[in-house]
């Protein structure tokens, strides 16, 4: 899927009262660049993209976030606009099969609520780029997690934190739960998170700590498609363009969350010190 270069471009005129003279001079592009490309009779070079995102960012002009507005107004009844962080771009269509088998709920197709939660994942990389996702969810089977228990084992069993415990019957049951679904709905758990979890399944704290902990780093919910059926119910509607100056902006929001969820989880993990089970006492 290629970037909508062409209406972001005159949109991000309108919003500024550009002409296409005004707009070449700023950015140092030759007019006829920005009327060749409106019209698409060119396809638009790495050094014009970067130019006119990276310059209306500077404006304030969040071309990606008014998208997601008006995509939103768009949706019918039981349709969901979620968001996807590439770190490259998606070839071809959605494709379950594709993800690491060691994510959150295993092999997958993931997706978030927000523009701002999926940019935040990919900020990091170079040729990152965020897709929209028009879901419809009727006559699909959902499983849905909550910061309990049941959550932060799952995480940890396709993670491969519980390996030794693989065999249990409390853990079977939860992989085979986590299948029974088209889709599943989820706290997002990233890698700080992840060690987290890892702290109470190698017995340093109980599951009331950890579970208070993680509810301290809260990044938003996740929608994973497991199944075909989930899948021909997702339509990729955009792919947008991120410029390096928003991906900074992004990267920097996500450093200070950071910061102020590790002061939470250090004020959660002493206040409940000592309530709770241990993992030996939960998988006896």
């Amino acid at each position: 899927m290629e970037y909508n270069f062409s209406e972001d471009l005159k949109s991000i005129r309108e919003i500024l009262g550009f002409s296409q003279g005004e707009l070449a001079e700023k950015i140092g592009v030759e007019q006829v660049t920005i009327s060749r490309t409106e019209l698409k009779k060119t396809e638009p070079s790495a050094r014009l993209l970067e130019a006119v995102y990276s310059f209306a960012f500077d404006k304030n002009i969040k071309i990606n976030k008014l998208k997601e507005m008006f995509w939103r107004d768009d949706l019918g009844a039981n349709e969901k606009l979620l968001f996807h962080g590439a770190k490259t771009e998606i070839d071809g269509e959605i494709d379950i099969y594709k993800g690491r088998k060691n994510n959150d709920f295993g092999q997958g197709f993931y997706t978030g609520e927000s523009y701002e939660q999926a940019i935040s994942f990919v900020s990091g990389f170079g040729n990152s780029s965020v897709y929209y996702i028009r879901f419809d969810d009727r006559y699909l089977k959902c499983k849905r997690y909550e910061v309990n228990q049941e959550w932060m084992m799952t995480i940890a069993y396709y993670r491969g934190a519980l390996d030794e415990y693989k065999e249990h019957p409390t853990i079977k049951m939860l992989a085979e739960q986590s299948r029974d679904c088209d889709y599943i709905i989820a706290p997002i758990a990233d890698n700080r998170m992840f060690q987290i979890i890892n702290s109470f399944i190698n017995g340093e704290i109980t599951d009331e700590q950890c579970k208070h902990c993680l509810a301290a780093t809260n990044l938003g919910m996740q929608y994973i498609f497991i199944s075909e059926k989930a899948v021909s119910q997702a339509k990729l509607i955009e792919r947008c363009y991120i410029s390096d100056n928003e991906r900074e902006y992004y990267k920097n929001i996500r450093l200070e969350d950071a910061k102020l969820g590790d002061n939470k989880v250090k004020l959660a993990r002493r206040q409940y010190r000592g309530k709770g089970l241990y993992i030996d006492e939960i998988l006896v």
